[in-house]
């Protein structure tokens, strides 16, 4: 089975307004572009059906809070690249944790062609993605939804991924440095990230390199605690040389 497609132009202008307004009607997206309510009403469906909103009466509502939808909007080349090149190190048979967040998110996407992979999460947003191939198992670990951030945290979900071993795991972050590691701006964040990492034979930091040199309100681990680090092509070689100098594992893609 395909997983979904790149967003079109007009699926991208209709997220767009979703995000900045919160809700779209039919109507005025069928004068604004150009086309027929009939038209609009099948592109509403098929971004349904992705994911991306709900249908409501005579319009669309988004399906994931604005936040998430902004931070979508950031870097998609750069995030969707290091998120292929971090399903390449998924193998036929494995068991992996995914982490909330919009880069490791679309790890799932691009699991197509892998086959029996089981995938723990306590994010929503790889739940919209993985649930459509069904070479993937997966396990919600549960735990009190963070809308913010399509996140299962807290108790239950800590317990879950402490009941389990898995062979990968990734995980984001709000910003790194080398001083500081990975940070964070929501605490119950920093401790499934603990979790998964203490669970994980490798564990996989995954971030685009506009988060370096940011800090978060919370510390999660060092940059010494990841085995591998993937960012792209945008981090600069001053940066990458002080990391790798300071025996930190990192790849740009």
């Amino acid at each position: 089975m395909k997983l979904t497609a790149e967003l079109n132009e007009r699926e991208r202008t209709i997220l767009n307004r979703l995000s900045t307004d919160g809700m779209v009607s039919v109507a005025v997206l069928a004068r604004e572009l150009g086309l027929s309510e009939v038209t609009i009403r099948a592109d509403l469906k098929v971004l349904e059906e992705k994911g991306w909103l709900n249908r409501t009466r005579g319009g669309a509502s988004p399906s994931i809070h604005r936040d998430i939808l902004e931070r979508q909007k950031m870097n998609p080349e750069r995030k969707n690249a290091i998120a292929r090149t971090a399903a390449e190190l998924v193998r036929d048979g494995d068991v992996i944790m995914v982490e909330a967040g919009t880069t490791t998110a679309l790890i799932a996407r691009y699991l197509a062609g892998k086959r029996d992979v089981h995938i723990v999460t306590n994010s929503t947003l790889v739940f919209s993605y993985a649930r459509m191939n069904p070479n993937l198992q997966i396990t919600m670990t549960g735990g009190e939804f963070r809308r913010p951030t399509e996140s299962l945290v807290g108790p239950i979900a800590l317990e879950t991924i402490g009941r389990l071993n898995v062979r990968l795991a990734f995980v984001g972050t709000d910003g790194f440095t080398l001083d500081r590691g990975m940070t964070t701006h929501l605490m119950e964040g920093a401790e499934i990230v603990k979790a998964m990492k203490a669970h994980a034979v490798t564990t996989v930091l995954v971030a685009d390199s506009g988060k370096y040199g940011k800090i978060g309100f919370s510390s999660v681990l060092p940059l010494s605690a990841m085995d591998l680090i993937l960012t792209d092509s945008g981090l600069p070689d001053e940066a990458f040389r002080e990391l790798t100098g300071a025996g930190v594992t990192i790849k740009r893609v």
